[in-house]
């Protein structure tokens, strides 16, 4: 009986690998495309030290975003949340799509002020998961803040 059992579930899980691996093509066309290959969603991009955004299938996983000029952690947490925002829409996502926030605080001490902000954003009826830390050493470039989203397309 037990062994029945396993051959189920083992049946069950191909049966979702394959579900899975044909939900990595693309439709519209008269052949199915794969879209399981690491790109940019810019077409403009340049080889670079690190990448701004990669998509992989319908995955967009966009690169931590700062703040660099003056101002309070509520001006950061704006600034960069609007920057985030226009990433995505030009990678042909939204903030409605994402999964995964991290943030970054330089001071755990903002920690509300900089969620009084991050709430204004519209982030649809289902808000991303989302961790927040305060890494000991801080965050380059002076950035009171910095946060990456993984979304999709």
């Amino acid at each position: 009986m037990e062994d029945q059992s396993r051959r189920g579930l083992l049946n069950g899980a191909t049966v979702a690998a394959a579900a899975a691996a044909g939900a990595g093509f693309m439709a519209g066309s008269a052949e199915a495309q794969p879209r399981s290959e690491k790109r940019s969603p810019y077409p403009d991009a340049k080889p670079a030290m690190y990448s701004r955004a990669v998509a992989y299938g319908n995955m967009l996983f966009l690169s931590g975003v700062g703040y660099h000029k003056e101002g309070t952690i509520e001006d950061h947490t704006r600034g960069v949340l609007q920057e985030i925002e226009k990433n995505l829409v030009e990678a042909g996502s939204s903030l409605q799509k994402c999964l995964k926030v991290s943030v970054f605080l330089n001071d755990l001490k903002d920690y509300d002020r900089m969620n009084a902000v991050y709430r204004s954003f519209n982030w649809g009826d289902i808000a991303p998961v989302r961790t927040t830390v305060a890494p000991a050493a801080g965050i380059p470039g002076n950035s009171l803040v910095e946060i990456d989203v993984i979304a999709y397309i």
